[in-house]
């Protein structure tokens, strides 16, 4: 099964934008056992401009371009050696990959990037895919990292999106604010009373929330590729997850 999987800021991160290290080992060895399993991984990895936080010590993220694109060129350094560090214990090499939304939109540069990313698939690599924050202004923005899953995962023509990051799933309604909120374990069609449960943004250090998870799961299953959102603080669930069981919430995919 070719899987993407996208971690949130709030999963590799504490909430000094410190990296989470014992979290991200763990999801390191996981995806690796995944990987030597037979499965094809690609990562969709958030956390470049909170780890360049942390890394350059503030206290808070900018409010300012110039100063987050600083920032996400400090910290990509940073997530990338991590990544290759940890992966590289389990015998598995990884490669960078950085986007902006004009790559995928037009279709010459689609197409590389398609290439690019089946090659390194049958050379045995694990893609590390993040937006190129350093250059990435409104005009040419992906915006958040559910949706460059969904588009990696498109592109990819992968079987399944697993969205991690702080919340468990899609409730009937807010979990933080009602305690009779329920999880919703699956979703067959994105009908308007399911698109409105979803709430505001996600964390501070992050960018995204339900709304983008609902967005990168509707293109997802318009692609015929499932989608599950899921809490990043348990990364065994991965297992479960390839192996179909119930886990979060599931889109699935129309077939």
């Amino acid at each position: 099964m070719r899987i993407v999987i996208k971690l949130g800021t709030s999963t590799l991160t504490h909430a000094t934008g410190k990296l989470n290290i014992r979290r991200v080992e763990k999801l390191c060895k996981v995806m690796s056992d995944l990987k030597n399993a037979g499965h094809e991984l690609i990562l969709v990895s958030s956390g470049a401009i909170a780890m360049g936080v942390g890394k350059m010590n503030l206290t808070r993220k900018p409010a300012d371009i110039p100063t987050k694109q600083a920032l996400a060129a400090v910290g990509q350094c940073e997530l990338m050696y991590v990544y290759d560090k940890l992966f590289s214990e389990y015998h598995h090499t990884v490669a960078q990959v950085l986007l902006t939304g004009s790559d995928v939109e037009d279709p010459q540069r689609r197409e590389n990037f398609q290439n690019t990313l089946f090659r390194l698939l049958e050379l045995g690599a694990l893609p590390v895919i993040n937006e190129n924050d350093t250059v990435a202004t409104a005009e040419i923005a992906v915006g958040d990292n559910d949706t460059l899953g969904a588009i990696a995962a498109v592109n990819a023509h992968a079987d399944l999106l697993v969205l991690m990051s702080d919340i468990e799933g899609l409730y009937t309604a807010d979990p933080r604010k009602d305690p009779h909120a329920a999880l919703i374990s699956e979703v067959r069609e994105l009908t308007p009373e399911i698109l409105s449960l979803a709430g505001g943004s996600g964390s501070e250090l992050g960018t995204g929330g339900m709304v983008t998870k609902l967005r990168a799961a509707g293109m997802c299953m318009a692609a015929g590729c499932d989608t599950v959102i899921t809490n990043g603080n348990r990364p065994e669930d991965l297992y479960r997850i390839a192996g179909g069981e119930a886990v979060g919430t599931r889109f699935y995919g129309k077939k």
